[in-house]
């Protein structure tokens, strides 16, 4: 009875409750108005080079106030959403041929017949559905849609002997691993990399190299923690606890010719845009015409109908509506302090702070300040939509590679999506698992903190090696 108050009280006991994303954004629009009427504005001269539009270093002039009145911080936020129309369709678009992607029931058919294949050899399972599940992560940004696979992976994990935690964290942790690296994810790298006026998806091969090194990690914590579970089921984190939905295995599909033809139209889509990317200068709007197409082929191919393909597609815009207006509303802080002036400002006190840290070692504070950032904007497009208009000029007034910059965004957003409390996909997953809170922190600590090193380890080495 004792163990049972314990387990009820754990369950219930409210996480502290923090403001919605979009309340946050608007708060941060309100304080950059009221900034306009403090904080003194001023503009450093810039110039074009290579494509590039570059702070010139010694030019910050102080100017005339010019606050912004309270009908214009309203005007900003649809001003926000325009000028960041083409990262916020792109993103639509994304999201609508990932829908016609999952109708298709092709996701689930390839997991169960790779369930099928090693359900023998158990063990292999989890690294084999952790790659799995990657590959979506680290290309199409995978976040909220890995929801509808945790009752999966816990019914497998529970049919292997394994606990609901390591049958959550064989779907979850494989497409955070994928989010983190973003070699083509286009919600955060992709964003991130548009804002800083670099080709989309440089330094790939980089990214690629680190990618690994966070689902190598990932999958070592996975099996360590799932054989330690089967010698001793009570040293599970979830003894005493077990509950969430699983998935009948009466329901798996079979994986059909279909669903092959499928996977080879979304192998050649992909490999397309990486060879328009790479090869010929190929942009958000070339990308997004193929993944338009990818949802046409599969959709026709996977026997959804045109009816049935285009209501898939719409639902799956409604999926990342969400992540692609908060794109604006983070927008819109930048029109304010813009219109007010006094970006620039922020921008030179900023390099004054942070001149101050050993020149090799300013990376590592552009990731901790994302790191901190991304708890109260858990949106990955939306944090860098609000904070990298800020770092590519720091950067380059530190004298630091913009790429660079890129990736301590990268890293510390995707990291603290895995412990984060105010993440909606996060806090959703555990919620269909059952799994405390608490409890997921106990088991992932050991993760953030290797991640925490390869981050920072990846950041000085990428500044050393000068990776554009």
């Amino acid at each position: 009875m004792e163990q049972k108050d314990t387990r009820n009280s754990e369950k219930t006991a409210p996480i502290s409750k923090v403001p919605h994303t979009y309340a946050i954004l608007f708060a941060m629009i309100v304080l950059a108005a009221l900034a306009t009427y403090f904080v003194s504005p001023g503009a450093f001269e810039r110039v074009e080079q290579d494509g590039r539009t570059l702070l010139v270093e010694d030019s910050y002039t102080p100017l005339e106030a010019s606050p912004v009145t309270p009908f214009e911080m309203f005007q900003a936020i649809p001003t926000g959403l325009m000028d960041s129309a083409q990262i916020v369709f792109y993103i639509f678009l994304v999201g609508g041929t990932f829908g016609v992607i999952l109708k298709t029931g092709t996701i689930d058919a390839t997991v169960y017949s790779l369930i099928g294949r090693l359900q023998s050899k158990g063990i292999y399972l989890i690294p084999a559905m952790m790659i799995v599940f990657s590959i979506p992560g680290a290309t199409i940004g995978m976040s909220e849609e890995i929801i509808i696979f945790v009752p999966i992976g816990i019914a497998v994990a529970k049919a292997l002997g394994y606990d609901t935690i390591t049958g959550t964290a064989m779907v979850s942790l494989g497409a955070m691993a994928g989010f983190v690296g973003g070699m083509m994810n286009p919600f955060t790298v992709g964003v991130a990399q548009s804002i800083a006026e670099l080709p989309l998806f440089s330094g790939i091969a980089f990214r690629f190299a680190v990618f690994l090194l966070f689902l190598g990690s990932a999958i070592w914590l996975v099996v360590r923690y799932a054989l330690k579970v089967t010698k001793d089921p009570s040293a599970s984190l979830m003894h005493g606890f077990e509950s969430g939905k699983q998935a009948s295995a009466q329901a798996a599909p079979r994986f059909s010719g279909r669903h092959a033809c499928v996977l080879a139209i979304i192998a050649v889509g992909f490999a397309l845009n990486m060879y328009g990317v790479f090869q010929w200068d190929w942009y958000l709007t070339e990308m997004a015409a193929i993944f338009i197409i990818i949802g046409f082929l599969v959709g026709l191919t996977g026997g959804l109908g045109v009816n049935g393909m285009f209501t898939a597609f719409t639902d799956g815009m409604k999926m990342v509506t969400f992540g692609a207006l908060v794109v604006g509303f983070a927008r819109a802080i930048l029109v304010v302090m813009e219109q007010g002036q006094i970006m620039d400002t922020l921008v030179y006190q900023l390099s004054n702070w942070i001149s101050v840290i050993p020149s090799q070692l300013t990376v590592i504070g552009m990731f901790i300040l994302q790191l901190i950032i991304n708890f109260f904007i858990p949106s990955g497009s939306g944090q860098a939509a609000v904070t990298m208009p800020l770092m590519t000029p720091l950067a380059d007034m530190l004298d630091i590679q913009r790429q660079a910059a890129v990736l301590a965004f990268q890293y510390g957003d995707g990291i603290m999506n895995t412990i984060n409390p105010t993440s909606a996909p996060l806090m959703a997953f555990l919620a269909i698992a059952g799994i405390p809170y608490l409890r997921w922190v106990k088991f992932i600590w050991k993760l953030v903190v290797i991640w925490f090193v390869i981050s920072a380890i990846a950041l000085l080495v990428a500044v050393a090696l000068n990776i554009s």
